[in-house]
């Protein structure tokens, strides 16, 4: 399953890419991600180091909900949302993407 199921939701299916590519192809998709996307994540496991590297590299800003969980397959979308201003103040997070996405791979 990849492509758009919605106007606002795109697949990432991690099975099809290689493993040694996965975090970074999948960092680059949310990146690429405006507030109020959706990136629908399929794998075949629990990405347990994932989920931790992505709630340190973007703390609120990208937010998780399991769609399914089951031994064969585990889907999660991730959405992208804007910072609070004390987040943003205290240099919690991303937000330099100035509404149109996380900003962090913009420098």
């Amino acid at each position: 399953m990849n492509g758009i199921i919605s106007d606002n939701t795109f697949v990432f299916d991690a099975r099809g890419v290689a493993k040694r590519f996965r975090h970074a192809a999948i960092f680059g998709a949310l990146e690429a991600l405006r507030e109020g996307e959706v990136m629908r994540f399929i794998n075949d496991h629990e990405p347990l180091p994932l989920l931790q590297q992505i709630g340190q590299r973007y703390r609120e800003q990208v937010r998780i909900h399991y769609v399914d969980h089951n031994p064969e397959q585990v889907v999660i979308d991730f959405s992208v949302h804007p910072l609070n201003h004390s987040e943003a103040a205290a240099g919690g997070g991303c937000g330099s993407g100035q509404g149109s996405g996380c900003g962090c791979s913009g420098g």
